[in-house]
């Protein structure tokens, strides 16, 4: 029983685009369904929740017409641009089926690097917290860019754990593919066996890294593990888990062993 988390009430959910989509990149509306009726009904509970959902790329990538992530920056954004209209067209359909209100904020690095807007950024996430409202965040890819130094996070797990670290979350749930940390590479390694707790990150831990992102998602288990060592930092518990059954919030919630626990002690 992982009693320490069960008095997590601000409570950070990131979810990948692979556990967004099916294995031909078309949008999974059914697991979209689930999460927001999760969501809601966590929030119900009292719970503060903010979602930070990938995938605009990837729905914008399948509206398109495109077989694979495009590579070129342009590209890159445009696809972003068309994907995250329809996503959130998707999410406030699912989430008002349950008269649940959420708001889209979009992000950029220099929001949280600079004093200014990082304090105008909590106000906003603070008052949508006190209204009962869910927030989904994303970075805004349409305008993020690569080539502008410290301006892109880079990958939507490093964006959750600096979201954490915005509000002064309790707890990161970092939703995947794969049902944790493993020794080895479970999906070239049947021998690879999962570590259930992380109580410090060391560069033996960052070593197990090894990326497994799909075609159409970014990151792997490298920018969870950099996500789980920013979060603890601000002494936030991080678990990554399998996000095949959006149930499994419960799971994490109810202080089940489930997937890899991060301390944030």
């Amino acid at each position: 029983m992982r009693s320490d988390l069960l008095e997590s009430n601000r409570i950070i959910v990131k979810i990948g685009t692979s556990s967004l989509t099916h294995p031909n990149g078309q949008t999974n509306l059914n697991k979209m369904e689930k999460l927001a009726r999760v969501l809601t009904d966590l929030n119900h509970q009292g719970k503060e929740i903010i979602l930070v959902s990938s995938g605009a790329i990837g729905v914008g990538t399948r509206r398109l017409g495109l077989t694979e992530r495009p590579q070129e920056l342009e590209m890159k954004q445009a696809t972003a641009a068309v994907g995250q209209a329809i996503l959130m067209q998707i999410y406030e359909k699912f989430f008002g089926e349950y008269n649940q209100v959420i708001a889209q904020v979009l992000l950029t690095k220099d929001v949280i690097e600079d004093p200014i807007k990082n304090q105008n950024a909590k106000n906003t996430l603070f008052a949508l917290l006190k209204l009962g409202v869910i927030p989904i965040i994303n970075e805004n890819d349409c305008i993020s860019t690569a080539q502008i130094e410290g301006y892109r996070f880079g990958d939507n797990d490093t964006l959750s754990a600096m979201v954490a670290e915005l509000v002064d979350g309790d707890l990161l749930i970092l939703l995947t593919d794969i049902d944790g940390l493993y020794t080895d590479n479970p999906k070239e390694n049947k021998d690879a066996t999962l570590i259930k707790e992380v109580e410090a990150i060391t560069s033996d831990i960052e070593g197990l890294g090894k990326d497994t992102g799909s075609k159409f998602g970014t990151g792997g288990m490298t920018t969870k593990i950099t996500a789980a060592k920013i979060a603890k930092a601000n002494e936030t518990h991080t678990v990554v888990a399998l996000g095949d059954d959006i149930n499994v919030l419960y799971n994490i919630l109810d202080g089940e062993e489930v997937g890899t626990w991060f301390k944030a002690k």
